[in-house]
Formats: C-alpha cells, structure tokens, sequence
C-alpha cells in the first residue's frame, strides 16, 4: 500500500500525461499511451468509481451532498469525466458541456473535512485497485495528484472565518483556474 509523505503523490502531471505501455511494440521499443488506455479504459474509471462511492454512500460529511436518489448519477457523472480526463471518449462534454467543476460543485460547503473525507475514499479506491499492481507507481502518481489538486480547488469554505467563501461572489471560482481536461493543470 501507499506511504504517506510530504507530497505522497509525485509532481503534477498535465493533462494528456502518457505512460510507458506494459510491454514493447514490435520494435522493441517502449510505447506510450494515455493514463486512460495504460489502465485498461473505461472498466477501470468505472471500478474505481464504484469502489470511491461505496465509500462515500456510508460516510457522515460526505454522504448527505448525495442523496441516495442521485447516487447513481453522481457516479455515472464522475466515471464519465475521468474517463474524459485521462484520454477517453469526450462522452462527459458532449452530454453535460465544460466540467465547470467549481461551479457544479458551488451549492456545497466543500471545507476541509470534506475534501479530507473525499480523498480518503478515493484514495482506498485507487490504492485497492493499484496498490500491489507491479509498475503501478506512475498511475497511482497521476491519478492522485490530480485528485489532491482537484479536491484542493473544490474547497469553497474558509475556516479561518466560519462561513466565508474561499471562492467569489458569484459562487464560483475564477474562470480561467478551471480544471479543464482540455487544458494543463
């Protein structure tokens, strides 16, 4: 299983990070490819959704943003995004538009306990279905630093002052600081 350490998770990775492919090309030479074909495509994002929501359905900060009502959406919304983010089919934007993940996110309070119970459920996820995966260091490096930065952004409650926004006005964060799978982190 993972270590904790200062920056557990390696250095950021831009989106449209490639991995070296398990195996050689008939070259004999190392290929590249997305995060999302290095992990096998959507069965993957589908299991490691499945596996974050199990944690979050019984969890006492997060599971009242969930209504069991729209459980299933909220997966099927994630599981299409990540798929998107990491190189697979652009399924999430054609059905829903841009992510606009702080604006989606806005009518929550998204403090520290939150974010810390969201990657703590993500964090089992990834590390359940990589943890003891041979070379699966690089995935588990993406994956997460991209999910500590995200869960970061999402944050929209200050706690040094109970109750003011970390985020505009409007409710949402600065438009050119989204996380868009089109563009770097």
């Amino acid at each position: 299983m993972h270590q904790a350490s200062p920056r557990p998770y390696g250095d950021a990775v831009a989106v449209g990070t490639t991995v070296g492919a398990v195996g050689s090309n008939a070259a004999g030479n190392e290929s590249e490819v997305s995060l999302y074909e290095a992990v096998g495509g959507d069965a993957f994002f589908r299991e490691l959704v499945r596996r974050f929501y199990a944690g979050v359905a019984t969890d006492e900060v997060l599971q009242p943003m969930y209504p069991a009502e729209d459980m299933a959406g909220a997966q099927e919304r994630l599981t299409l995004f990540l798929i998107q983010f990491w190189g697979g089919p652009t399924t999430y934007s054609e059905s829903r538009g841009h992510p606009r993940l702080r604006m989606r996110h806005a009518p929550f309070s998204v403090d520290r306990a939150a974010r810390d119970a969201w990657m703590r459920h993500m964090t089992a996820a990834v590390d359940s279905l990589l943890g003891d995966v041979d070379g699966g260091q690089p995935v588990i490096d993406a994956l997460m630093g991209y999910f500590e930065r995200s869960a970061e952004f999402m944050r929209n409650v200050d706690e040094s002052d109970v109750g003011e926004s970390v985020v505009g006005e409007s409710g949402v964060g600065d438009a050119e600081h989204e996380l868009d799978p089109r563009a770097g982190l």
